[in-house]
């Protein structure tokens, strides 16, 4: 059963802000910012970074906090964020970048196509999809599938809508429910959840989502969307940038190997804190270190070195520069989540927190449950997943400290599965989506809209079910 929500102590080191705000003044503060931070992000077009920045100010300045105290808030939870999550956000776009320039992409989509027939085309795709999402972000994934997607559907006769789905629908399911993406992992942080059991659960989560938003709904949008022409690939891909590389290529299994290493180091952490349960225990220790998500995904990308970059011909310089020309574009993703952790920390520190424990409280709404509807709401206002994700952590955070290690990753899940909810017209994802597949606004609406949205109702559909059984 679900831990009872209580009233919690700060984050541990985190400068508290002195306040003597009402619950009123708090609610009134916790709207004024999140709706500055909207309206700056689409009204005004200004950078999420500034945005939220700025909303962390006007946040403490209604609650009553004095600014001198605000800025050692603000810098400590960015400080924190960017230490915790900033590492794994750059390794795992190195990681990435070795597997598109290597070609190692291509291998994975060309070897299981090669064993699939026509009818399990949207089957194979969202595999796909779900074995590229585990290291990739979500922008460079769809990217990269494009090319792959459209040259299934023109070779196979298949509409596009019919795989172009379930692969969508695989990435999106992967970059909202599992780390070592950037909201998960955010999330995971700010709730000092387990991130093995986080992890776990997210998979386990994930399976059943994928099913039913992927390879089943794209029979109902297909109808509903109605043929589309195949458009061209889209040139000066990752993908095609492989195909144009001299030299050799991965091997299958050894990409398939590289990829899946962070995952099964991390799911062994976790496996081995429940059997062993020693923390002294010398097992117990190796295995709590090699699986923590910062040795794993080192380790990941070390490998890849090897089997991807030297197995594709890449010479010392290629794959220096191929590492070092990932962290450019990463940039951005790594002050907005920096920023959103400088937010989460003055929510807490103001106590916004503890507030919404009383409310909730007295709502006697489920946790899970309230951090999915907060991220809904956030998703709606700014069309980003990874500012939904980080704002609602912030706001429930305090109510993860006494939940149990398995509940505290459920709430992680429920906030990921809210950050998903109703792309629409404010989301880039939409507008990529909708250029690279030809489609109107009013067929990306009834496809990717619509996919996103059966995403986050079947997660949390599942996910509170699992709260009650485990």
């Amino acid at each position: 059963m679900e831990t009872p929500v209580t009233p919690t102590l700060l984050a541990a080191g985190a400068p508290a802000l002195p306040h003597t705000s009402s619950n009123g003044q708090l609610l009134l503060a916790v709207l004024l910012s999140i709706g500055a931070i909207v309206l700056l992000i689409t009204r005004l077009k200004m950078h999420p970074f500034l945005a939220l920045t700025l909303g962390s100010g006007l946040l403490a300045a209604v609650a009553g906090a004095p600014f001198d105290k605000l800025l050692a808030s603000f810098s400590t939870g960015f400080g924190s964020t960017v230490a915790s999550v900033g590492l794994l956000i750059g390794l795992g776009a190195m990681l990435g970048k070795l597997l598109a320039d290597s070609g190692g992409a291509n291998i994975i989509a060309d070897t299981v196509l090669a064993r699939t027939g026509p009818k399990a085309l949207p089957w194979a795709m969202a595999l796909i999809a779900a074995v590229l999402g585990l290291p990739l972000f979500f922008e460079v994934g769809v990217v990269l599938l494009i090319p792959i997607v459209l040259l299934v559907a023109r070779r196979g006769n298949v509409p596009l809508i019919r795989i172009g789905i379930p692969a969508l629908a695989g990435l999106s399911v992967l970059h909202g429910l599992v780390p070592p993406h950037p909201g998960p992992l955010v999330a995971v942080d700010a709730l000092h959840a387990d991130l093995g059991v986080t992890l776990a659960l997210g998979l386990l989560i994930a399976v059943p989502t994928l099913i039913v938003a992927g390879p089943l709904f794209a029979r109902l949008a297909e109808r509903w969307v109605g043929p589309l022409a195949i458009p061209a690939a889209p040139e000066d891909t990752p993908a095609d940038t492989a195909k144009r590389e001299p030299g050799r290529t991965p091997r299958f299994g050894a990409v398939m190997a590289t990829i899946l290493l962070p995952v099964v180091l991390m799911l062994g952490k976790a496996l081995t804190d429940v059997v062993v349960d020693d923390p002294k225990s010398t097992v117990q220790r190796f295995f709590d270190f090699i699986g923590s998500p910062l040795i794993a995904l080192l380790a990941a990308t070390l490998l890849a070195m090897l089997t991807l970059g030297r197995a594709a011909g890449f010479d010392k310089g290629k794959i220096s520069a191929t590492v070092g020309s990932a962290l450019g574009p990463i940039a951005g993703i790594v002050f907005i989540v920096g920023a959103g952790g400088g937010f989460k920390q003055t929510l807490i520190d103001v106590g916004v927190g503890n507030a919404v424990s009383e409310w909730s409280g007295k709502w006697h709404i489920s946790v899970l449950l309230l951090g999915w509807l907060i991220a809904v709401l956030i998703r709606l206002a700014t069309g980003s997943a990874t500012v939904a994700t980080i704002t609602a952590a912030g706001i429930v955070g305090p109510l993860a400290a006494d939940m149990s290690t398995t509940h505290a990753a459920l709430l992680v899940l429920a906030i990921g599965a809210g950050s998903l909810f109703l792309s629409h017209v404010n989301d880039a994802g939409f507008w990529l989506v909708k250029e690279y597949f030809g489609m109107s606004v009013g067929q990306t609406l009834k496809s990717w809209s619509v996919m996103e949205t059966i995403i986050s109702v079947v997660a949390i559909a599942l996910i509170m079910p699992l709260s009650l059984i485990i």
